[in-house]
């Protein structure tokens, strides 16, 4: 019998790779009561997850359950919500093939309560277990329900570490102490010296730790040319049964699956991870920060959703990626892009989000009230870049990191919309969207509602730099030079308009100096056509804006 490992990097069973069930798994309720109960959440799908460790078929359990509030606390876009439950199936297949005894529950069970803590708390009665076990989930408030579920039953919960990282919350806590500022570069290469990833001995490879500045191109006139396509996989039984179960009980929620194709298998989550590595890899960085019209994919490695589900661990993404540099396969500045996102990025926002949480979710350091747009919902906008970037979040559950950062990112940041509605949006319409990722990077990063504690300065900028690094601008009826006047692109209306509102707070940052100082070269009457036309702009998207869907309960 196949036991779990202790790590990400342990072998993994066939089993785990096929996703054919087989004969069922014995009934939890007769074997009742149990030693352990597992607990395994739509975002754990590992058989090496620390929660399985020393697992016994004999005496233990898993618990597994799809439950509608996962997709309702936020208005969960149908990518999204499929990617879960049929990734989830898929898992518990795998586990019923080695006949690991499974309690699970199914969102169109009859008796399902809706919650997670409430399917855990039924658990608890029907198998009777001495102890909870639980790798330590990703978002505070899973942790907060399953933490009083277990309390109100008093149930042990073993919490146990997730090693699907290279660092932990503590060892963050620890970098982070006595710190003023808490930047992604000093952790990066702290966690680059500590395992000895893209090092040269006691040296960065290549003599410097971040080729950002070679990463920072567009496409030019001519565009991306011939670009590798996706690795897309067509659904089968499991993931069209899925299809249906959404279609149905999320009927009015955000977006389509007439094109679903996301890996939902660890085995198509490999074949993902060698198609990027051999065909975009060693274009990736050069271009990863330009957008081009109706080109989704790009160079970008599309595996951030794989990796968050677990279905791919951190170290094997990074181990390929570094492989590929040290064969010559790829160019470092690329490679070094690339793994500075896993490493660097996704290790540094998980510190921040469990050493900032639970307050960090309301701050709102620029005081902005505006409520979301519609066209967030649906994409029916006039500004070509907007129209494009939510078109295709709507169409397949993705953007690429600038299009979030610099698109729709930016126009909230831009327009003062309220930071918290603007997170509740990314978490729903993206497929890789988990708390503890997605929260600093909205409100941190892209909103700078924290005030500087992640990013030094806010993301500010024109309509001139998404035409810089895009070709949007060429077929908009918006003009990216104007900032005032019919074909004044809002962008740039707004980019001034911000700079004024916010020109005590930003003149005290030493990175926004020179735009500040831009604002010296606008008249009286320039300044007070600039917030004219602002406020009409805003009055005018207020008009159609709603925080919440009206189907939505």
């Amino acid at each position: 019998m196949n036991k779990p490992g202790s790590n990400a990097n342990s072998k993994r069973s066939p089993a785990f790779n096929s996703g054919v069930s087989t004969a069922p798994a014995p009934s939890p309720a007769a074997r009742a009561p149990v030693r352990h109960l597992v607990i395994v959440l739509g975002d754990q799908l590992d058989i090496s997850a620390t929660a399985l460790d020393g697992f016994d078929p004999a005496h233990d359990c898993i618990w597994m359950a799809e439950v509608v509030h996962e997709s309702e606390h936020v208005w969960s876009a149908k990518q999204r919500t499929t990617v879960f439950l049929s990734a989830m199936r898929h898992f518990a297949d795998a586990l019923r093939a080695q006949s690991w005894p499974l309690h699970y529950v199914t969102l169109d069970a009859p008796d399902n309560c809706g919650t997670l803590a409430g399917e855990l708390a039924k658990a608890i009665a029907t198998c009777k277990p001495q102890t909870l076990v639980m790798t330590a989930p990703g978002d505070w408030r899973v942790l907060q329900d399953l933490r009083s579920a277990a309390l109100a039953a008093q149930v042990p919960l073993d919490l146990r570490d997730d090693l699907h990282f290279f660092s932990t919350v503590r060892d963050f806590a620890a970098h982070a102490k006595g710190r003023k500022q808490l930047r992604l570069e000093y952790w990066y290469r702290e966690l680059r010296q500590k395992t000895g990833i893209l090092m040269d001995g006691k040296a960065p490879a290549g003599g410097q730790w971040n080729f950002d500045g070679d990463n920072r191109a567009s496409f030019g006139a001519k565009g991306p040319g011939t670009v590798p396509p996706p690795t897309r996989f067509a659904p089968d039984a499991t993931t069209q049964a899925v299809i249906d179960l959404v279609n149905t009980r999320f009927a009015s929620h955000p977006g389509s699956l007439a094109e679903f194709g996301w890996p939902v298998t660890r085995a198509q989550a490999l074949l993902a991870l060698r198609a990027f590595i051999t065909e975009r890899l060693p274009f990736f960085g050069e271009h990863q920060d330009a957008m081009w019209e109706g080109e989704v994919w790009l160079y970008h490695a599309h595996l951030a959703c794989a990796l968050n589900l677990k279905l791919l661990g951190a170290r094997e993404v990074v181990a390929a990626a570094e492989a590929a540099y040290r064969a010559g396969v790829a160019p470092l500045a690329a490679v070094e892009g690339f793994i500075r996102q896993i490493l660097g990025w996704r290790e540094y926002v998980r510190g921040i989000y469990w050493s900032q949480m639970p307050e960090y979710e309301e701050r709102n350091a620029l005081g902005a009230t505006a409520d979301l747009p519609a066209f967030y919902w649906n994409g029916d906008t006039d500004m070509a870049c907007l129209r494009d970037a939510i078109a295709q979040t709507l169409r397949h559950g993705y953007a690429h990191h600038i299009q979030r950062l610099m698109v729709t990112g930016l126009y909230a940041l831009l327009s003062g919309i309220r930071p918290q509605e603007v997170h509740r949006w990314y978490l729903a319409v993206y497929v890789d969207a988990v708390e503890w990722v997605e929260l600093p990077n909205t409100l941190g990063m892209s909103q700078f509602a924290d005030g500087g504690v992640m990013a030094s300065k806010p993301y500010a900028a024109s309509g001139k730099y998404i035409q810089r690094m895009s070709n949007h601008c060429k077929g908009c009826r918006y003009d990216p030079a104007l900032s005032v006047g019919e074909s004044a692109c809002p962008f740039t209306t707004l980019y001034w308009d911000f700079l004024l509102r916010h020109e005590p707070m930003l003149s005290a940052n030493p990175r926004m100096g020179m735009q500040v100082k831009n604002l010296a070269r606008l008249s009286a009457d320039q300044r007070s056509a600039i917030v004219a036309q602002a406020s009409t702009h805003r009055q005018a998207i207020a008009a159609t804006a709603m925080t919440q869907h009206p189907s939505r309960p």
